[in-house]
């Protein structure tokens, strides 16, 4: 397979749904999210407060809404949420699939990413890994990124997807992330745009890299988010229109039935 090939669905491919979330209730589900809270910047001069204010997230029909909203909150500007499965959902392996429409305008950074359960397995991050499914800086409304975090010096290996026409928040679009025991690859829509087959791991910058696959050989949980402002997509301008809302439509993982994942594409 090279990119540009189509993704077969998990039934075509003889995987199962083994986790699946289509936001049907009136509120969201506890037992299967938590939220994180704060305005401490995230590491990134983030700008938002992450709350867990309904007013920041909430069902809408039958789709889960992160809206970031311009007020003045606990000593930041913005407020929105991050919405996690640590605690109640991870995974080893898999397909990931989400279907959702993305927010636009500078200073926005919507993402779906996924962090080790055990954060120190391998060493402080990024020793312990990262795995980014879909990032998108609001100043480039058609484009998204996929991106590997690891190592001991911090490397990072990625790609990037751009619509023929539009922009991300004009329609749903299906962000698919394969995880296998010895290859990584992102599609958009079913179309593979980056895979990655190299990566490493190393506790502390002088010590002997771990061996592969360390760090992606370990359970990851979910996150979805909704940033405002941050060293990447830099802060909201004039021309940024608030509020600004992420919406899910649903999000599905498959495992192979049998168990087996293939060689590397």
């Amino acid at each position: 397979m090279t990119v540009g090939d189509r993704l077969m669905t998990g039934s075509d491919n003889g995987w199962k749904l083994i986790w699946n979330e289509d936001f049907e209730g009136p509120d969201i589900d506890l037992s299967r999210w938590d939220y994180d809270i704060g305005g401490h910047g995230w590491g990134n001069n983030e700008r938002q407060y992450y709350t867990k204010e309904a007013r920041n997230a909430y069902i809408k029909d039958s789709k889960l809404i992160i809206k970031a909203i311009q007020e003045e909150y606990e000593g930041s500007p913005y407020t929105s949420a991050k919405l996690v499965t640590r605690g109640k959902a991870d995974w080893l392996y898999g397909r990931f699939e989400i279907r959702a429409k993305l927010p636009s305008g500078q200073g926005i950074w919507p993402a779906f990413w996924m962090l080790p359960t055990d954060p120190q397995l391998y060493g402080n991050w990024p020793s312990s890994g990262e795995i980014d499914m879909m990032e998108m800086v609001g100043k480039e409304p058609n484009r998204v990124h996929g991106t590997l975090h690891m190592g001991n010096p911090h490397i990072y290996k990625g790609g990037s997807f751009a619509l023929a026409e539009g922009n991300f928040a004009d329609h749903f679009h299906i962000f698919t992330l394969d995880w296998t025991p010895e290859q990584i690859r992102w599609y958009i829509d079913g179309e593979l745009y980056h895979k990655s087959s190299e990566w490493y791991s190393r506790e502390t910058e002088f010590a002997e890299p771990t061996p592969y696959p360390a760090p992606f050989n370990q359970p990851f949980y979910l996150m979805l988010n909704l940033a405002v402002g941050g060293y990447w997509p830099g802060s909201p301008d004039e021309s940024t229109v608030l509020p600004q809302m992420l919406e899910v439509d649903y999000i599905r993982i498959y495992q192979p039935e049998d168990g087996k994942y293939g060689p590397a594409i």
